[in-house]
């Protein structure tokens, strides 16, 4: 039986992401990310695919595509590799995003549209990221609160949403919140009495526990978890070569300006959390390999990748911030792609369980970005106006999801993601207050705005 207490002396490393771990708190740890953010990974081609009349075994070759293209671009992301990687405890998955684009171009044109989409839209994202990863020197601690409290606030209708999924838009059944509101009560009961390293396995023997109460009531179905292949190593270009059409470029370029802000947001959040430095060449670093899913994912039938938020509410909860727990995280997702009744059985995982560790997870991301908030200077400037209207921003497509629609499709396509929205809503207003608006009143624009955070003067700039 092993101790989940660590015994050695040795002094830390010079960086809090380059802990190392035993090998076994890495294999806990990494599941519990993983077991985190697996229904988010499988959705997206289960959506498009379901959408287009794929066949269950095509739907089975997607999600296993997914999850290994997810695992590679994690274990980049995490060990990083010349250019490409943060090596910062960053889960990367299928995003999200493109998948309304993707389903349209999908059911007109094909998946091999589609993925030919997608690998263009890559190259134009690893064009544009130099500028992108130029923007670092823009966000002090007024814009990076703002930011994270924005993508967890954006985070708990997800939660919800697993709760209440099978509910028809109505309430959900009362065993769902019954479900959500023990694994809620078990997450926060392992936190308060287990002791030291164990205490951080809550989220993950909340998950365990209420799977196990499910099971007793008869709520967890193994039907399909003999189902399907129990290895496969995959097809390349299954479903044919990618097929490059303009119009399908263009609107995936334009989506992956969203997935590029949505990374900048999720890379910065965690460096916060992390308490570590992320200047622009390593911002830039972990948006390629962000990028990296979109160029050589559809190779192995998958889709765009980007940053998963809800893992960064993981971390800012455990506060374990080794990039190699995700690393281990990233090697279980190959695995699962590798073995896919593996995955038929984490699946079995009832989502309003899910649900109620959600709670938790995505509320500690907006906690974290109260507790950056908490280091800005709101006295004699307009720091607080910036806030304000970045959470307006953040929340309206959550409070209002068909706020935007009267706009054109692309501009709607962005704006319709809050963290999005919030996130250029600090950055315009910050440029705008305390950095051009001091230089305009007779300061240096280029010296510390008023929060306190180093100036541009002081910044770095993307060295290539």
């Amino acid at each position: 039986m092993f101790s989940l207490r660590r015994t050695s002396q040795r002094p830390g490393p010079a960086r809090p992401e380059d802990e190392k771990l035993p090998p076994h708190l890495l294999t806990l740890y990494g599941l519990q990310h993983i077991l985190t953010m697996y229904a988010g990974v499988v959705t997206p081609p289960l959506i498009i695919g379901g959408a287009i009349g794929l066949t269950t075994a095509e739907l089975g070759i997607l999600v296993s595509a997914a999850l290994l293209v997810s695992g590679l671009a994690t274990v980049l992301q995490t060990l990083g590799v010349w250019r490409f990687g943060a090596q910062l405890p960053v889960v990367i998955g299928i995003s999200f995003v493109p998948v309304s684009a993707m389903t349209a171009i999908a059911e007109e044109s094909g998946l091999a549209v589609v993925f030919g989409a997608a690998m263009a839209s890559g190259v134009f994202g690893l064009l544009l990221i130099p500028f992108m990863a130029g923007l670092r020197r823009f966000f002090p601690p007024v814009v990076t609160g703002s930011v994270i409290t924005v993508i967890g606030l954006s985070l708990l209708p997800v939660a919800a949403g697993w709760i209440t999924e099978g509910a028809d838009g109505g309430s959900p059944p009362l065993g769902d919140l019954g479900l959500a509101a023990v694994t809620l009560v078990i997450v926060l009961v392992l936190a308060r009495l287990l002791p030291g390293a164990a205490s951080k396995l809550a989220v993950l023997g909340g998950l365990v526990l209420g799977t196990v109460i499910a099971g007793t009531a008869g709520r967890v179905d193994f039907s399909e978890v003999g189902e399907g292949p129990v290895f496969s190593l995959g097809q390349p270009f299954y479903f044919g070569l990618p097929e490059f059409h303009i119009a399908a470029i263009v609107t995936m370029c334009i989506v992956m300006v969203v997935i590029l802000a949505e990374g900048i947001a999720d890379i910065l959040a965690v460096g916060e959390i992390v308490e570590t430095e992320v200047d622009s060449r390593r911002l830039a670093n972990g948006l390629r390999a962000d990028v990296s899913a979109a160029v050589f994912g559809p190779v192995l039938n998958s889709f765009p990748g980007s940053t998963f938020s809800q893992n960064v509410g993981l971390i800012a909860l455990t506060r374990i911030k080794s990039r190699y727990v995700v690393a281990v995280g990233g090697l279980i997702l190959i695995t699962l792609g590798l073995f896919p009744i593996l995955g038929r059985i984490v699946a079995t995982i009832p989502m309003p369980v899910l649900g109620g560790a959600g709670l938790v997870l995505f509320g500690s991301v907006a906690a974290a970005g109260v507790r950056t908030l908490a280091k800005v200077d709101f006295d004699n400037n307009l720091n607080l106006v910036i806030v304000a209207v970045a959470l307006g921003f953040g929340v309206i497509p959550i409070a209002a999801p068909e706020f935007y629609e009267g706009l054109p499709e692309w501009l709607a396509m962005i704006m319709h993601s809050g963290i999005v929205g919030g996130f250029v809503a600090a950055l315009v207003l910050n440029l705008l207050f305390n950095v051009l608006g001091r230089a305009s009143s007779g300061g240096d624009g280029a010296g510390a705005p008023a929060d306190g955070s180093p100036g541009l003067a002081q910044e770095d700039t993307v060295r290539e």
